[in-house]
């Protein structure tokens, strides 16, 4: 199931005795195990039948204990298991697909205890009414009984990281919750600059909200204010003085808009977004469509669609594919090479302008 019907059935306290939450996304994961223990919780004293575990700290069989002891004063428990991937690494000789049920009843000759995934797994044949076990792991081989067992009996929750075309809708929903509008195209923007990761995208949000007020819209300036030090307008300079050939000009507002702060990579999400904008519209041009359908489909205000034609149009064919090559390398650059940021950046621009 999606975070979002898991987060549904705990609104409604149709709880399943079982969840397996699943992926590498940490902003779904802890929403959704924070509401599945909301709602475990009501009808009884907070926090009086509820346990946490972290896998390989504490043995499989004290946790199935805990699952399996009766609330008081509760219509349940509720335990939760961290980590639960701990147990898959440390499984030697293992295939991934766990041990032979066969095994566990000494059946054919074999007698083997089952690994803690594998007595989990059991478990989740026969659970306990009376308690919500959430198992929380980063990544599981897909052929563990465990998992295997999680999809058959639909209490699989997947927490994996939105892509980057979902993430504006996202953006969108949780500014539309906040009762904040904000434009695709900012959308768009904010999801370069503060992505990948959710929790870092809802921070943004929730700062950007206050920043503009109650039902007022979330735009580039506050965006600018907030999220990165450097406006839009700042950035466009800084393309227009790329495509011609002005480096100079280029080097003297990245040292204007450089912030120490984020590395760089705030200010690379800016530009990054810029060029992939006139990518866009260099594209729709291409294939014949008018200047206003071009700004359009390319997510470019109306009132810039004539600087953006401008800029596209002074840059020499394919200069524009060299310079996503060369923005991507930076973004490597910027997150695994010991030089200084500005220095990397600096070599961006020199790249660019040579281009």
């Amino acid at each position: 199931m999606t975070p979002d019907q898991a987060l549904k059935e705990a609104a409604t306290g149709a709880l399943r005795p079982v969840y397996l939450v699943l992926g590498e996304e940490r902003w779904l994961v802890d929403r959704v195990v924070s509401a599945i223990r909301e709602a475990a919780a009501k009808g009884g004293i907070a926090g009086f039948n509820e346990d946490k575990f972290t896998a390989g700290d504490a043995p499989v069989e004290s946790i199935l204990g805990a699952a399996r002891m009766l609330p008081m004063m509760a219509p349940r428990r509720f335990v939760l298991v961290r980590g639960v991937d701990r147990w898959e690494k440390k499984d030697e000789g293992d295939d991934g697909e766990g041990d032979d049920e066969r095994g566990a009843s000494g059946k054919r000759g074999v007698s083997k205890q089952l690994s803690p995934l594998d007595a989990l797994a059991e478990y989740a044949k026969a659970p306990s009414p009376s308690a919500v076990l959430v198992l929380v792991a980063t990544k599981l081989h897909g052929q563990r009984r465990l998992v295997t067992a999680a999809k058959k009996g639909d209490f699989l929750v997947g927490c994996e990281p939105l892509n980057r075309r979902a993430l504006p809708g996202f953006i969108a929903t949780v500014a539309r919750e906040k009762g904040n509008p904000i434009a695709p195209d900012v959308a768009d923007q904010l999801a370069e600059l503060a992505g990948p990761e959710l929790g870092y995208v809802v921070d943004a949000l929730e700062r950007l909200s206050l920043y503009v007020g109650a039902k007022q819209p979330i735009t580039e300036d506050a965006i600018a204010q907030v999220v990165i030090r450097v406006r839009q307008s700042t950035v466009w300079e800084l393309i227009d003085a790329l495509g011609k050939r002005r480096l100079d000009r280029a080097l003297a507002a990245l040292a204007d808009a450089y912030d120490p702060r984020d590395g760089g990579l705030r200010l690379l999400g800016a530009v990054s977004w810029s060029v992939r904008q006139m990518v866009k519209f260099e594209s729709a041009l291409a294939g014949g469509a008018s200047q206003a359908e071009a700004a359009q489909r390319a997510g470019v205000a109306p009132f810039k669609a004539n600087d953006v034609a401008q800029s596209v149009r002074q840059l020499p064919k394919g200069a524009l594919a060299g310079w996503m090559r060369v923005l991507a390398e930076t973004d490597l650059a910027l997150k695994s090479s010991r030089r200084p940021a500005q220095a990397v950046l600096e070599t961006m621009l020199m790249e660019m302008c040579a281009r």
